[in-house]
């Protein structure tokens, strides 16, 4: 390789590296808080439905035990 080229090397790595860490500084300070915010209202919608099958779920197990003292259809003579 020539010198040229090592020597470019030198350069273009740290520069890269550079404009890298300034990327993830700018989209630390400017965007991550928006995406975070929009990840958790998505999480949270999801978790309230999945929380109306599980409402709906405990309604209907309820609904098919009896209640002491009364009686079933069955049980008639």
């Amino acid at each position: 390789m020539s010198n040229a080229f090592m020597a470019l090397i030198w350069w273009v790595i740290p520069l890269a590296g550079l404009l890298g860490a300034l990327g993830y500084v700018v989209w630390v300070t400017q965007f991550k808080s928006k995406f975070e915010s929009e990840t958790t209202r998505s999480v949270s919608q999801f978790q309230r439905f999945q929380e109306s099958f599980r409402d709906a779920e405990i309604t209907i197990a309820s609904e098919d035990e009896p209640t002491p003292g009364e009686a079933k259809a069955s049980d008639a003579p």
